[in-house]
């Protein structure tokens, strides 16, 4: 009897060996995707900015369309002019960058050092958690050649009306009742506080930006046009004269068309004083930092609640 019971016992204990054998294989056998693989993964990373979570600001992601992450330079799409030509889709070269053991390191050239936190939330889906802030943002993956760049130009665009110092008045159709706006020389886009801005100006043509004396201070607002994604409407709160409405059309990076339907007058405006968010067309790449230089300024980790989703 106690034979027998030696052969079971030795039986059972050979097969719980065996099955923690297996188990530890099947573990083992997944070594996951590195830093750098994964944000090599995808060309173009479009920054979800709708989806961030947090109330800190991360003013080179909070500004940028799109990023990439290329050996060791990050670049972005910060303007919508040019978006999907400049750089060849990359945009400009922003910043320098050092991955590792899921943390990203940025050296900005203009704001600085900042790091992350990498997670992986779906297969073309990352989270860059920022401790210093408690804030993440979201970033979808895409290769070039299918990234709709036409669809953030115009999903955005009152941002590009943003991007030129002023635009000037070059072309008045003839035909179209006489109005107000017809006084109208330059137009100039800002942005303020919760409400959109723009400035009107009755200059002549040909007056340089600089000496432009701008006449009337107002809001406005840019909307969609149902079945239609190229055509927008433009209103201007003019209080003197009502507001004025247009169907606002994009000819090319530097020429938009305004239809004023009430007079029936098509308007054609050219962008002068191109605006480069980020990085001046003078500023000149900083020298790239040694990564032990960049990884001396991380801070403690700080812990993340989806700590569950980090890549192994």
């Amino acid at each position: 009897m106690k034979t027998v019971k030696l052969l079971l016992s030795f039986a059972l204990t050979a097969t719980l060996f065996t099955s923690c054998y297996v188990e530890t294989n099947i573990i083992d056998d997944d070594p996951g995707i590195s830093i750098n693989q994964l944000l090599s993964s995808y060309e173009i990373w479009y920054v979800d900015i709708n989806s961030t979570s947090g109330f800190g600001t991360t003013p080179f992601l909070q500004k940028a369309f799109t990023v990439s992450f290329r050996n060791g330079v990050m670049f972005a799409n910060n303007n919508l002019v040019g978006i999907g030509s400049s750089g060849n889709g990359f945009g400009i070269a922003v910043a320098d960058y050092d991955a590792y053991d899921m943390i990203l390191d940025v050296q900005h050239d203009i704001d600085g050092f900042e790091s992350f936190d990498v997670y992986q939330i779906d297969n073309n889906t990352i989270e860059l958690y920022n401790p210093n802030n408690d804030t993440s943002y979201f970033l979808d993956g895409y290769q070039r050649n299918n990234f709709d760049f036409d669809f953030v130009f115009y999903d955005n665009i009152h941002y590009f009306l943003q991007e030129y110092e002023a635009w000037e008045k070059t072309y008045t159709s003839e035909f179209g009742a006489i109005n107000e706006f017809d006084n109208e020389n330059y137009l100039q886009f800002l942005a303020g506080g919760n409400d959109e801005t723009f400035r009107s100006s009755q200059d002549d043509s040909g007056t340089s930006v600089n000496n432009l004396i701008w006449d009337y201070t107002g809001a406005y607002g840019v909307g969609d046009i149902a079945g239609n994604t190229l055509l927008k409407t433009l209103t201007l709160d003019y209080d003197s004269f009502d507001n004025e409405h247009f169907e606002l059309s994009v000819i090319d990076d530097g020429t938009i068309e305004l239809y004023h339907p009430t007079s029936e007058t098509i308007y054609e405006f050219k962008g002068r004083g191109y605006i480069q968010y980020l990085k001046g067309a003078n500023t000149k790449r900083k020298a790239s930092i040694k990564r032990n230089e960049m990884r001396k300024h991380r801070k403690d980790k700080v812990d993340n609640p989806r700590e569950n989703t980090r890549v192994k």
